[in-house]
């Protein structure tokens, strides 16, 4: 088997830690599939999400948006209203969320399979 260099190594690594920092944790990816079926309220995401709280949903939202992958737009309203959009950028994660939740079926079926 060849030995791959350091450098080689840490070109693969790299990305692929970039990537699990945005969409890592407990909420970001739900968050992101919640807006994609059409929760665009801050109170429709949250009810959504069963056990997020306001903060941590509000964080989640914020750092979203840094990212580009989601649009908050306040509309011009009474009483103001606040909408989240998914940005087109977002359509690249698609087939991650597609392949994480096949993945986490076969798994669950692996893992009740053993019990």
């Amino acid at each position: 088997m060849e030995k791959v260099n350091y450098c080689e190594c840490l070109d693969s690594l790299l990305p692929v830690r970039d990537a699990l920092d945005l969409i890592s944790g407990k909420w970001k990816i739900q968050v992101i599939i919640s807006i994609g079926v059409g929760n665009h309220r801050f109170s429709e995401i949250q009810r959504s999400i069963p056990t997020i709280t306001p903060k941590v949903l509000a964080k989640e939202l914020k750092d979203l948006e840094q990212h580009r992958l989601i649009k908050r737009e306040i509309l011009n309203s009474y009483p103001v209203t606040i909408q989240y959009t998914l940005e087109p950028y977002a359509d690249t994660l698609t087939p991650i969320i597609q392949s994480l939740k096949e993945w986490g079926k076969s798994h669950r079926k692996k893992l009740f399979a053993l019990t």
